[in-house]
């Protein structure tokens, strides 16, 4: 699983496209934040719900981004018969390149902790800043991206085309995060809003570690890596 983890954070960085997207990532950020209202010091208050409230959908272009090449190039240039031949498991497979996507994403949150830093500082007085909220809001944005990052590689295990695997998980994790919530509108069935990613991504952010919301986002993220090694077991692709 290692040599797969290495071989695809690898791949990424040699790829102009890595660069790209979180040159993308971050400019849009610190936009959103610094620069297009309401910005940070428009609001006269020491928090970072900007960030916590744009990365969600940031994240839906970020990462499907980082994880439709994960089979699909494979696939495509014939490499996939190579990978399956070598003395490693379907799960050691797709948990390799689970865990690289993740360590990715996780690589493009760490710059915002300069934010962080920043409004700590910029508090009247200094250091005015709900921490424990921020750093809860920080674990949901990990399991959040997990969610999305498992969709991503079970959307490129069914298909060998990026942009379809690119666009399929946007479309599941837009529809998960945020569609759920408009069905239960819809429908009257509000159950179906507990479902839904950004009620319990929302509630880790209120800095109250609920393991229930924990199990809830780590569940989904299982249940779509489970998918995609049913499908890799499955030889048909």
């Amino acid at each position: 699983m290692f040599s797969i983890f290495l071989k695809e954070i690898k791949s990424f960085f040699n790829s102009i496209v890595a660069y790209i997207v979180i040159t993308i990532f971050l400019t849009g950020i610190g936009l959103f934040m610094w620069v297009f209202p309401p910005t940070v010091f428009e609001q006269r208050v020491a928090d970072m719900n900007l960030l916590f409230i744009i990365c969600p959908y940031v994240f839906m272009f970020l990462i499907p981004a980082i994880t439709m090449r994960s089979f699909a190039e494979e696939k495509k240039t014939g490499t996939m018969e190579l990978l399956l031949t070598r003395p490693i498991t379907d799960w050691q497979i797709v948990l390799g390149k689970f865990l690289a996507a993740l360590v990715l994403v996780v690589f493009c949150l760490l710059p915002t902790l300069v934010y962080y830093y920043s409004i700590y500082r910029l508090g009247d007085p200094m250091g005015n800043i709900d921490s424990a909220a921020v750093f809860g809001s920080y674990i949901g944005l990990v399991l959040l991206g997990a969610v999305y990052t498992a969709i991503g590689i079970f959307m490129s295990s069914i298909t060998d085309n990026q942009i379809v695997a690119f666009l399929l998980s946007l479309f599941l994790s837009l529809m998960f995060f945020m569609g759920l919530g408009y069905v239960a509108d819809i429908t009257g069935m509000l159950f179906i809003e507990n479902l839904s990613l950004e009620v319990h991504y929302y509630d880790l952010s209120r800095g109250v570690l609920d393991i229930r919301n924990v199990i809830y986002l780590a569940s989904i993220a299982m249940l779509f890596l489970y998918a995609g090694r049913l499908k890799l077991g499955s030889r048909n692709w």
